[in-house]
This record gives structure tokens, C-alpha cells and sequence, in this order.
């Protein structure tokens, strides 16, 4: 069973050879998902000599609980099984002569190696707690993108605009302008109430009878 609220993250497990290194893939996602990558070899590390020594010493079963608590400033990580006897540190120097390059089985002397600080507590009467600690880093987070706040500008006024082009006037035109002009002959007397410059009147045209078959032509008579 596993539980992880924000920080924190709690697994249930027999420390079988088959499942330490599931656990330790479950802390390292984990620690991905908090953004402590920097801790994930120290840890992953520390972890699986914690769970080897449950496997090797812990009675009378290998049932254990493996739990990270991430506080602002370090990341703990312990092992509680319910063996009620406390861990030995064995002589580092000793270990190390005699597996110079074994990854495991060195126990709480890898743990103190690569932790700030480590320790065991008897947990009620039937079990113990071992566990040790990783400094925080300082993860710098993103902060979310500012959306500019959209502000209304006054519109500018409309400018009048001024032709530069000479635009000429046009005169208005009479009717009477747009009629043709028929001059008046000099002498011609002009009636009353008739404007001047007024084209004279046609009288009709008149026909003479034809004569031998020849039609005589038609004359205008302008009246007296």
C-alpha cells in the first residue's frame, strides 16, 4: 500500500531482494515529483542498506514500512520493522577492507556516510525505527506568467483635413442660357412684354398649288 500526500510518502513491504529495488524506484519517482532530484542517489542509496539489514537480521518477519517526510529544510527517510532490537554500527574501516566495491552490506556505516545525521529508536514494545536525514536543497520555483492587465486608451480626436486644391466656384446657369439664340434683324420692331434677344416667331409655310407637276417652293414669312 502506498500513500503519498504532499509531503509525504508512505510503502508497505516485505524486504525481499525482489522488492528493494522496486522500492528504491518508488523513491526516486518520488523525490522527481517533490523536485529533490539532487537527493535521489544519496537516498535510493541509504534505503537499500536499511532494507538489506531487515532482510538479514530483522525477526520474526521482514515486514517493514519505508517513509519520506519533506520538511523546508531536509528530507527524512526511515525503516520501521518489528524487530525491537537496535543496530549496531559496525567498524567502517573493516567494512571497507573487506569489500572495497560491494554497494550493499555495509549497513549503517554507508548510512552515516552519505547522510547528515542518522539514528534508531525502539518503536513500542515490538519493533524499531532507524532512519536517517539529506539536506534540502533549494528548489527555485516558476513563477506564474503575468498576463499584462489590458487598459483602454482614449481614441484620438479626428484632425480635419484641409484641401490644398483650389476648388473653383461653379456659376449657376439659367435655363434661358441653355436655349439657342435666333438674332433679331436691325429694324425689326420689338412688341411689349417680348424679352430681347427672344427668337422672332415662324409663320406657317405655305404651299402653292403645283403646277405641271412642279411643287413651288416654300417661303418664310417673318411678320411686320
Amino acid at each position: 500500500m502506498i500513500s503519498h500526500p504532499s509531503r509525504h510518502c508512505t510503502v508497505e513491504l516485505q524486504a525481499l531482494p525482489s522488492r528493494i529495488g522496486q522500492v528504491r524506484r518508488i523513491v526516486s519517482a518520488q523525490l522527481r515529483y517533490w523536485h529533490m532530484d539532487p537527493l535521489i542517489d544519496r537516498a535510493a542509496l541509504g534505503v537499500t542498506e536499511l532494507l538489506s539489514n531487515v532482510h538479514r537480521h530483522a525477526r520474526p518477519d521482514k515486514s517493514c514500512t519505508v517513509e519520506l517526510e519533506l520538511a523546508p529544510d531536509r528530507l527524512t527517510v526511515s525503516v520501521r520493522d518489528h524487530d525491537p532490537r537496535l543496530p549496531v554500527l559496525a567498524d567502517a574501516a573493516h567494512l571497507l577492507a573487506a569489500a572495497p566495491l560491494a554497494t550493499c552490506g555495509r549497513g549503517l556505516a554507508m548510512v552515516a556516510a552519505v547522510s547528515e545525521s542518522w539514528g534508531a529508536r525502539p518503536d513500542g514494545e515490538n519493533g524499531k525505527v532507524v532512519w536517517f536525514t539529506l539536506s534540502a536543497p533549494t528548489v527555485a520555483r516558476p513563477h506564474p506568467a503575468h498576463t499584462p492587465r489590458r487598459t483602454t486608451e482614449p481614441r484620438p480626436e479626428p484632425v480635419p483635413v484641409r484641401s490644398t486644391v483650389p476648388v473653383a466656384a461653379s456659376a449657376p446657369v439659367s435655363a434661358a442660357a441653355s436655349l439657342p439664340v435666333a438674332p433679331v434683324p436691325a429694324g425689326t420692331p420689338v412688341r411689349a412684354g417680348t424679352p430681347v434677344g427672344a427668337a422672332a416667331p415662324v409663320a406657317s409655310v405655305a404651299h402653292a398649288p403645283a403646277v405641271s407637276g412642279v411643287q413651288a417652293p416654300a417661303r418664310s414669312a417673318v411678320p411686320g
